[in-house]
């Protein structure tokens, strides 16, 4: 990409606008040495590195990158075995906490599944330097100074020296307390000259303080002279200052020996952050002029949807649409000087310049740029006065040097073609020319005043009209650009407006010939006509936009008043079953209390009464399915026969027909238990198997199956309890005369916790531990009477 462009569309003004929203300096030198790219892969990437950053922006209103110093220097310095000084070490400090933050601030958001590869990858290449971070710290404070709690030995030289000071001033404000230090000093006040304490001692009494003179006001009627009392302290204090300065020394070249080492690190760190700063500084412009990413594509396609001019304020300036490369690759833009025309080609210029540099373009969404390998425009006065050229000439060399490099990569920009010479020649050059640019492929938009240019884009495809709208009525333009319509001109309408008599105005139309008239008539009538479309699309896309809000408000609805009936659902579920739940517990002690009166007092309550009404509680319990209500039994529609087997629904178990009772009742046997059911509480499910002599007890399903042997191992005891009183009353209705109950060895509690419930379970006939192959004492063997 040529430099002049970059002037002659202002995009240096850009560039200096965005260096104020770095955070750093390292951002700001990478934001000076932007250049548009001519690689596609590589603004695909660049734009996809500002969209990430403008959405962390979006998400989080900021990104931690204040800290950060361009500390290569630094580094660099520390490699070679010099010393660096507090400052230094304080902004490497700065950098790595920086960095810490940074790392910390993306981790947060790939914890909220933000999706950003792009500042996750980068942030990964930096290393943790936290120990070298907080070594400085602990030596250095945020002023370069350095602390007393760097070494044990600076601590001491400090005090000792502030120990000596004390008593230096001690004497010498003895002096300035005496009875004669009125008369004798110039400021009864201890001061400093070369690093040594003094007094002010006027010029005739100087013999009255014996000691050295240091310094002498400017008039000489004033000596600053040390003391002899105090001269042997001074000696002690500057040799204690020299120590400080020589220990001082030895921590920060401890402290740069370890910035050497991590020396790979750190500039890791330093590029990585201004990467960062660098993105985070294009997304913050993009929010300040409210851009939008591009779509990227190599067609030479330009499709911007109220573009803006950058540099014009956003409450003022006039969004255009423009779109260039699909149906015509050259745009004309005709009418009169109003200024419109150029701020519309440098808009374009502008947006393609910035979308090819990675930032996003003052645009609405889903606008579109193409990557050209040049851009070359010719806009503005180019009147050079230093090679004696007048303004056609200087045009006329800067249109030459483009004519020799554009080609089908190009995007060419023409301000007021033909300009600055006798307007029939200008009008039949500015034709030549733009025939020249058309047949190499680029895509070019050119504004010119020339009427005959007019009709340079019905004759020729790939050609179309524009203009910018002027308003008569304020005489003013809207610089509204029409792409369509060619420009027209309003000094007729200008003249009357401003008070031109009729008479002068008709006399002058009369010198127009008809074929002129009839064009501008026709360009008056796309005019109205285009405004009427427009705003017929405008209202029809308001329309739009409500409609879609309100089918938006109604989807939300339905959402809504779903997630509320399954959440009511769920609610009745969880209160029924905590009903049931709590009325099963009840009733569990109820048995408890019956089956311990039968062991006590011998009661007739019958076992496999017990066993029923349990195993009736248990399939009164709601399922827990979340969102389903109760469907209806899909009962076989055929007559009942003795022997078929169906399941009784209000118990959830499965049985057989034995003989109908009368009516719609009948005896079903279900295990050992006999009862009457009526044919509405019955399911069919197959008829009776004639090989079968007699109903036997169902045992089919999981739910329904019961095993020979119950596992305990890893159970807790009073669950494991609770599952071998249950398994006993399934074992005795499916009519087993023996089971196992494997509970392991362990400690043995287990064990008697369920030997202990077995020998006083009624239908129990004998326990034993197993045998040497049935798995020994860790299985005890059940036989039911």
């Amino acid at each position: 990409m040529n430099d002049k462009i970059l002037k002659t569309l202002e995009f240096n003004k850009i560039i200096a606008e965005m260096e104020g929203f770095a955070s750093s300096s390292l951002g700001v030198k990478k934001v000076q040495a932007l250049k548009p790219s001519t690689d596609f892969e590589e603004v695909v990437k660049w734009q996809e590195e500002t969209d990430e950053s403008a959405n962390v922006l979006r998400l989080k209103g900021h990104a931690p990158l204040s800290g950060i110093f361009d500390i290569k220097p630094h580094i660099k310095r520390a490699q070679i075995g010099g010393i660096l000084n507090a400052v230094e070490l304080v902004q490497t400090a700065s950098t790595i906490y920086a960095s810490r933050m940074m790392k910390n601030f993306i981790d947060d958001l790939l914890e909220n599944e933000v999706d950003i590869p792009i500042l996750e990858e980068k942030t990964t290449k930096m290393a943790d330097l936290t120990p070298l971070e907080r070594q400085i710290k602990q030596a250095v404070d945020d002023n370069g100074d350095v602390l007393d709690s760097a070494s044990d030995t600076l601590r001491n030289i400090r005090q000792k020296r502030r120990r000596n000071e004390g008593r230096i001033r001690e004497k010498l404000e003895s002096l300035t307390r005496s009875r004669n230090a009125q008369k004798m000093l110039s400021d009864a006040i201890v001061t400093i000259r070369n690093d040594r304490y003094v007094i002010p001692v006027k010029q005739e009494y100087r013999s009255h303080y014996n000691g050295i003179v240091h310094d002498q006001s400017s008039s000489g009627q004033t000596l600053f002279i040390e003391p002899q009392v105090v001269v042997e302290l001074n000696n002690e204090l500057k040799e204690l200052q020299l120590k400080e300065k020589q220990e001082i020394d030895r921590i920060l070249a401890e402290l740069s020996a370890e910035v050497a080492i991590g020396s790979e690190d750190l500039l890791t760190i330093v590029y990585t952050m201004a990467e960062l700063d660098f993105m985070f500084t294009k997304a913050r412009y993009s929010k300040e002029i409210k851009g939008s990413s591009p779509k990227i594509n190599q067609n030479g396609v330009i499709r911007l949807n109220k573009a803006r001019h950058p540099l014009l304020p956003i409450d003022e300036v006039v969004a255009n649409d423009v779109i260039l490369g699909t149906d015509f690759s050259t745009i004309v833009i005709t009418g009169p000087n109003t200024g419109g025309k150029t701020i519309a080609l440098k808009t374009v210029g502008l947006c393609t310049l910035m979308g090819q540099a990675g930032m996003h373009i003052p645009a609405m969404e889903d606008s579109e740029i193409a990557v050209f390998k040049e851009v070359f425009a010719d806009i503005g006065d180019e009147q050079s006065i230093e090679q004696s050229l007048s303004t056609f000439s200087s045009h006329m060399v800067n249109i030459v040097d483009i004519l020799k490099q554009v080609d089908h990569e190009s995007l060419v920009l023409f301000d007021e073609l033909g300009s600055g010479t006798d307007p029939q020649e200008g009008a039949a050059l500015a034709i030549s020319i733009l025939d020249d640019v058309y047949q190499r492929g680029a895509r070019m938009i050119a504004t010119t005043h020339y009427p005959e240019l007019k009709a340079y884009g019905y004759n020729r495809p790939g050609v179309t009209n524009a203009s910018v709208e002027f308003n008569i009525e304020t005489l003013r333009p809207t610089y509204k650009l029409l792409i369509g319509v060619p420009g027209r001109s309003n000094a007729f309408e200008i003249s009357r407006r401003l008070g031109l008599s009729d008479s002068v105005i008709t006399h002058a139309k009369s010198m127009i010939d008809s074929e002129s008239n009839e064009v501008e008539k026709m360009i008056v009538s796309l005019e109205d006509s285009r405004r009427e479309a427009e705003r017929d699309y405008e209202e029809a896309h308001d329309y739009l936009k409500s409609t879609e809000k309100l089918h938006q408000e109604l989807q939300q609805q339905v959402i809504e008043f779903d997630e509320r009936k399954q959440a009511l659902y769920e609610k009745a579920e969880e209160k029924a079953a905590k009903i049931i739940e709590k009325a099963k517990v009840e009733a569990e002690e109820v048995m408890k209390e019956l089956r311990q009166m039968r062991f006590e007092n011998g009661s007739q309550v019958k076992e496999h009464k017990l066993i029923e009404a349990r195993r009736r509680l248990n399939t009164a319990v709601p399922n827990g399915e979340k969102g389903k209500t109760t469907v209806a039994n899909n009962k076989q529609k055929r007559e009942f026969q003795p022997g078929d087997e169906v399941k009784v629904t209000t118990f959830g178990q499965k049985g057989h027909l034995i003989e109908n009772l009368g009516g719609t009742d009948w005896q079903v046997q279900i295990g050992i238990m006999k009862m009457k059911v009526n044919e509405k509480d019955l399911e069919f499910i197959k008829a009776e198997q004639k090989k079968e002599t007699k109903p036997l007890a169902t045992i089919k399903g999981r739910d329904y199956h019961v095993n020979l042997e119950l596992d305990l191992r890893g159970e807790r005891f009073e669950a494991a309890l609770s599952r071998v009183e249950k398994y006993i009353d399934d074992a005795l209705l499916a009519n087993y005369p023996r089971v196992s109950i494997i509970h392991g060895k362990g400690t043995g509690a287990l064990r008697t916790g369920v030997t202990e419930y077995l020998k006083q379970h009624r239908s129990v006939k004998r326990i034993r531990l197993g045998e040497a192959g049935e798995g020994g004492s860790g299985v005890t063997i059940v036989e039911f009477k």
